[in-house]
């Protein structure tokens, strides 16, 4: 099968391009700067460095946090900062067990519970704690000339731009005919933040830095601006010079420093209910500073910004000049041009939000939802591109999550009844499990450390790997032969009751054998074998019982299901919408034992007439670029790359916009490069190059690797 040789072959591939022309990448990129000119809630601009972000308004700071509380607020994140309430007792997650009969007996899963109930206080808690917080909120005050504060509407002549090659963010604007210019940075190795400022207002005493502590929230979504005023009271704020400033923060279990240096003197410091708000010296007309964040509060900083600004930018062009990139240029077809802005911008946007040890959130490190947990079976959709894209250590570094917190996934397995470990769904650095009606009964994150360590494996086919990954890749493949039920009126092996598919649009008490979940479960565990063999041990006997006889992918009427029991998949409309998940089966993964092409192509063009498409969400449209790609159907590839649903819409910043509930979405853009780089690269089955393209586009690429 193709997929064994993946290692030599995708290795070849990264080292070649489609084009022996050099792509001019600067020129590329730059043509993609972000431009406003005025403030818009939604189009707010982050710097960051994959495991802490900044995100501003049109001051380059966070001065206006409430304008932008609705729209894509104004964060500061890191992967660290998280906190917890102090609750009475400690809750253990089976007080939210709720048994549902599946594999010949009574299995616990988590649930959510009413809130007036002890299950749901439980619950709830677990559910909400820990959280992700935002660290502080740094913020100009402008002060007009009678005194008054500035308000956003008074600020004129705004032209903001963000200079995506150099990760850097310029702000000018007008107060009172009195210009500003703003230089917004972040280092690209520590949690620091750059702001260089050139005014008039400087030398007038009519511009200070308002620096404010948002209070943890246990809101499903943590915009950043919620204060209980009660900062003053967990502040200790040391001057060791004029120059250099230090605030020690403690709240409840979360302790960290914030050290503040500049180039001018401070004048004045005030503490404040929400914070501090620091007065810089006059006669001067232009302020640099520097705020560095820091979980241990013993260390010290003294950077400056000249220094870290132009590390930044040396970062940045390693960056841009490395890995993979897509050149459109030379194609007339105008959807081409927004081809290109979606992954210059989706590359800017994954790599300030979504590079950290733990996998991210779904917000990355703009703001919370979910209270700031990463999801497991989205990492899939935040982590294959790095690979693809030439940059395999970001997805070994998150991997590296399995292996720090596999023994709370065995005792998930074990709390319900099963051999190996059960991947949590909704989680936390430390591997909590959380609680859900949805997420307890999902499965398709289960197969994911194996795909991970496969395309690993495809790019060093070293025994250090083979060694490191081994015991990650056969405990998660015991988990999956063991859930394989073997129902006896059936004489074969299931998958459920118990479940829900990706389509999370079926009851976990009567669902069983999803399409995509089947397909996943059985190419999982030929690869678990794959890995045995490489590790000069025999195949696992149960692993080839289970893949032997496991269910064959459910059909009718020439069409594929979306589950065995669901044989009204495509007559009952509530089964129409959300993920079209059956097209994981030939996308997500390339041919598997029992794929018949000819009834996926059947099963395509049904979803691509009938789906409910408003109601879907931002990675269904790569996934269905991705299976059109495997396909053959170039246009409709394209087609679904720019579908003109709500929930592909990409913002003028390049965030993927959902809903007025999820402002931006980084699956969507992780998942939109992951399509674009299989549709230019093309796959291990067919490796003709710019096969998701039509023949009539002169695409030029370099530095991708195929896709499995």
């Amino acid at each position: 099968m193709p997929f064994k040789i993946i290692g030599l072959y995708i290795l070849v591939i990264v080292l070649t391009s489609c084009d022996s022309e050099q792509i001019d990448r600067e020129k590329l990129v730059s043509r993609h700067n972000v431009h406003l000119t005025q403030a818009d809630s939604l189009n707010s601009l982050t710097v960051g460095n994959g495991s802490f972000a900044m995100t501003v308004d049109v001051t380059g700071l966070q001065s206006f946090p409430d304008y932008y509380e609705k729209g894509v607020p104004l964060g500061l994140q890191s992967e660290w900062g998280w906190h917890a309430f102090p609750t009475e007792r400690a809750y253990d997650i089976s007080e939210t067990d709720v048994l549902l009969k599946s594999h010949g007996r009574e299995v616990p899963y988590a649930r959510q519970w009413p809130a007036n109930t002890e299950q749901g206080k439980a619950g709830d808690y677990i559910r909400q704690n820990p959280h992700r917080v935002h660290l502080a909120q740094l913020g100009f005050e402008f002060i007009k000339k009678n005194g008054e504060v500035v308000s956003l509407d008074e600020i004129r002549n705004i032209d903001q731009t963000l200079n995506v090659w150099t990760g850097e963010i310029h702000s000018n604007f007008e107060i009172e005919g009195v210009t500003a210019e703003v230089l917004t940075v972040c280092n690209q190795k520590a949690d620091i933040v750059g702001v260089k400022v050139k005014s008039k207002l400087i030398e007038a005493g009519r511009i200070r830095l308002r620096l404010n502590f948002p209070t943890p929230s246990t809101s499903w979504r943590d915009n950043g601006n919620f204060y209980d005023n009660k900062e003053d009271a967990r502040l200790q704020m040391d001057s060791f010079s004029p120059k250099h400033y230090a605030i020690e923060r403690e709240i409840d279990n979360l302790k960290y420093k914030l050290v503040y240096n500049t180039n001018l003197d401070i004048k004045d410091a005030k503490s404040t209910s929400k914070g501090v708000v620091l007065y810089p010296a006059l006669k001067a007309q232009e302020w640099s500073f520097t705020c560095s964040f820091m979980q241990d509060s013993s260390l010290e900083d003294d950077s400056d910004f000249d220094t870290m600004a132009s590390e930044n930018q040396l970062a940045w062009k390693g960056f841009w000049n490395s890995g993979g990139i897509i050149d459109f240029s030379n194609v007339k077809d105008e959807r081409a041009k927004e081809l290109e802005r979606r992954m210059v911008l989706s590359m800017y946007l994954t790599k300030v939000n979504c590079g950290g040890i733990t996998p991210p959130q779904e917000t990355g490190l703009t703001f919370n939802s979910w209270y700031g947990k990463p999801h497991m079976e989205m990492i899939w959709w935040h982590g294959v591109h790095n690979p693809l894209w030439g940059r395999i250590e970001v997805l070994e570094k998150q991997v590296d999550w399995y292996l720090r917190n596999e023994k709370k996934a065995e005792d998930l397995a074990k709390r319900q009844g099963f051999k190996g470990v059960r991947w949590q769904k909704m989680t936390d650095p430390w591997g909590g499990e959380t609680p859900s009606s949805v997420g307890a009964y999902l499965i398709w994150q289960q197969p994911h450390p194996i795909y991970f360590a496969e395309l690993i494996y495809g790019q060093n086919t070293s025994k250090e790997v083979l060694d490191k990954y081994a015991d990650l890749v056969e405990s998660t493949a015991t988990f999956m032969a063991d859930f394989a039920y073997y129902e006896p009126t059936l004489e074969r092996y299931i998958l459920g009751p118990g479940v829900i598919p990706a389509q999370e649009r079926f009851k976990p008490e009567e669902t069983f054998n999803p399409t995509y979940e089947l397909a996943y479960w059985r190419w999982a565990l030929e690869k678990a074998q794959d890995w045995r063999e490489r590790l000069g041990k025999e195949r696992n006997k149960k692993w080839d019982e289970v893949i032997t006889g496991l269910s064959p992918l459910p059909q009718k009427d020439g069409l594929y299901l979306a589950t065995e029991n669901a044989e009204d998949s495509y007559t009952n409309e509530h089964f129409m919408t959300d993920h079209p998940s059956v097209f994981g089966t030939y996308g997500m993964l390339p041919v598997t034992d029992g794929l018949d092409k000819e009834v996926m192509k059947a099963t395509f063009d049904k979803i691509w007439t009938d789906w409910q498409w408003h109601d879907t969400w931002g990675w269904d449209f790569p996934m269905t670029a991705m299976t059109a790609t495997r396909l053959g159907l170039p246009e409709k590839a394209v087609d679904a790359l720019l579908m003109p649903i709500t929930t592909n819409t990409y913002l003028a910043n390049g965030h993927n916009y959902q809903t007025p509930r999820l402002t931006i979405y980084l699956p969507g853009n992780g998942g939109f490069l992951t399509a674009l780089g299989m549709m230019a690269a093309g796959t291990l089955e067919n490796p003709e190059a710019n096969q998701g393209f039509p023949k009539t586009w002169d695409v030029k690429w370099e530095g991708l690797s195929k896709m499995p």
